[in-house]
């Protein structure tokens, strides 16, 4: 067969392919939970779990992109919204808990597009966060979470049954097969549990095999082929499976045109541009030339246009990116009571080499990985983001930090909020469901005490998260992981 031949069939077959595999996507967990099944644990996590809740005078961001509303009332009847208006426009039932909320903003849950369950240390170490993670993650008010890439799968496969049985805190999941590459050089990725696969049978196997197993979601690493890519999106979708990755020898516009549903990181892991960059290997200047890149490089619009004209969407992890540059914040109060010691210094020593290095283009790579998210949004591409928990990104504390770096990036507080609530429910197909706020959807809802428009930090300022109807006491819920975060 000549080479290349079989690749140029996956991305021919890919548009009847998807064809078939389109009514699968999207079949997520949106059962309603059953309160009586709640383990008393669950049970000590919560602050609101009335039949029926009445949040009024509230300032109200609903996901669409729509400006901000306030003196609004949202009822919440069981696991969904019933109604949402303004004062006087909204009937409250009877016996409904009320609770007044002027002064506080309320948004969707956030969904958390790259938000896996262990902490990347580093040493490197990759700690499982079975314990911690899924506390975090809802009490910072990520209510949905797509574990993006695993190294335990089926630990997280556990824990997702555990928190839909009403065991165990946490947002609702959605599961990603174990991280799939290409035999390569680099043997660390190896070391973190990522599959090397060794053919086109064996990549075919690898996606049927999580599909069964109950992954919904397939994501491909740096190190891997262009066939492989291609073989493994063309069974995946033949699965009813998404595929995602986090490339570097596959370039975006390489991977947009062999059908790719989603892409991790932005513009950070874009090698495209590297002139350096040989077929199907990772270069190690790939960055280099990322910052170096002229935005107004006509090659950026076209990755872009290509993008948005086949309905990729990208998943933005600014938070972990800024980790990596000499801009690096101080650990917060709050990150320092959920690190133990030893993670601590060992993050403390990691900022000290990155705000001393003389890397002084990561910054320019930052801030051009800004500029392409604005540039892809404003096009018409769907922008979601995610966490990716690592160094001193964390749980649910990154997925918030998200948000802030989009506002100070130049997005407009509606439109942030959308790309960290509702963009991610339409990715994962979830959008008749969650990610906005609306008379019929579940009642996700995150209660911020402040206004998020006035001043983008108080989304920290966290005071009830809703998940299926019920409030969960984010002070309960972070108390519980003190000194946890990397350990359990």
């Amino acid at each position: 067969m000549p080479e290349g031949a079989s690749l140029r069939g996956a991305w021919l077959r890919r548009g009847f392919l998807s064809a078939l595999a389109a009514p699968l996507f999207g079949l997520g967990q949106t059962a309603a939970q059953d309160r009586d099944a709640l383990s008393d644990e669950v049970r000590s996590y919560l602050r609101v779990s009335a039949p029926v809740v009445a949040l009024e005078n509230v300032l109200l961001f609903d996901g669409t992109g729509g400006p901000a509303r306030s003196g609004q009332t949202i009822v919440i009847r069981g696991n969904r919204i019933e109604s949402v208006g303004g004062a006087g426009e909204v009937e409250i039932p009877p016996g409904a808990e009320r609770l007044d909320l002027e002064g506080h903003s309320v948004m969707p849950g956030m969904v958390g597009l790259h938000n896996h369950m262990f902490y990347y240390q580093s040493t490197p170490r990759a700690s499982q966060m079975q314990y911690s993670g899924p506390r975090l993650y809802l009490g910072a008010g990520v209510t949905t979470v797509r574990t993006t890439g695993s190294v335990a799968p089926y630990q997280d496969l556990s824990l997702k049954g555990s928190i839909e049985r009403g065991e165990t805190p946490g947002p609702r999941l959605l599961i990603t097969a174990p991280y799939v590459i290409s035999p390569g050089p680099d043997e660390r990725l190896r070391d973190l549990g990522m599959y090397a696969i060794r053919d086109e049978e064996a990549a075919r196997r690898y996606v049927r095999y999580w599909a069964a197993e109950g992954a919904e979601w397939i994501k491909a690493y740096t190190q891997i082929t262009r066939e492989a890519l291609a073989t493994i999106i063309d069974e995946a979708h033949l699965q009813g499976m998404k595929v995602t990755a986090h490339l570097c020898s596959v370039g975006f516009r390489e991977a947009t045109a062999m059908g790719i549903d989603n892409l991790e990181h932005g513009l950070w892991a874009n090698s495209e541009y590297d002139t350096t960059r040989e077929p199907d290997r990772c270069s190690p200047n790939y960055q280099r030339s990322i910052a170096e890149l002229d935005m107004d490089d006509p090659r950026v619009a076209e990755t872009i246009s290509e993008m948005v004209a086949a309905g990729v969407a990208m998943t933005s992890t600014v938070a972990v990116a800024e980790q990596a540059t000499p801009l690096v914040p101080d650990l917060t109060a709050r990150d320092l009571e959920a690190l133990p010691d030893h993670v601590v210094e060992a993050e403390m020593e990691r900022r000290s080499i990155f705000r001393t290095t003389e890397m002084p283009w990561m910054i320019d790579l930052f801030e051009n990985m800004l500029d392409f998210e604005l540039a892809f949004v404003e096009a018409g591409g769907v922008l979601a983001a995610g966490v990716d928990p690592a160094w001193g990104a964390l749980p649910g504390y990154g997925d918030q930090r998200n948000f802030e770096i989009l506002v100070e990036a130049g997005f407009a507080t509606a439109d942030a909020v959308r790309i960290v609530s509702a963009n991610g429910a339409e990715i994962l197909g979830l959008d008749s469901e969650l990610g906005t706020v609306a008379p019929g959807k579940l009642a996700d809802l995150v209660v911020i005490e402040g206004d998020i428009e006035l001043r983008p930090s108080d989304i920290r300022n966290v005071r009830i998260v809703f998940k299926d109807g019920l409030g969960y006491d984010p002070d309960r819920l972070t108390a519980a992981v003190a000194g946890q975060v990397g350990v359990r």
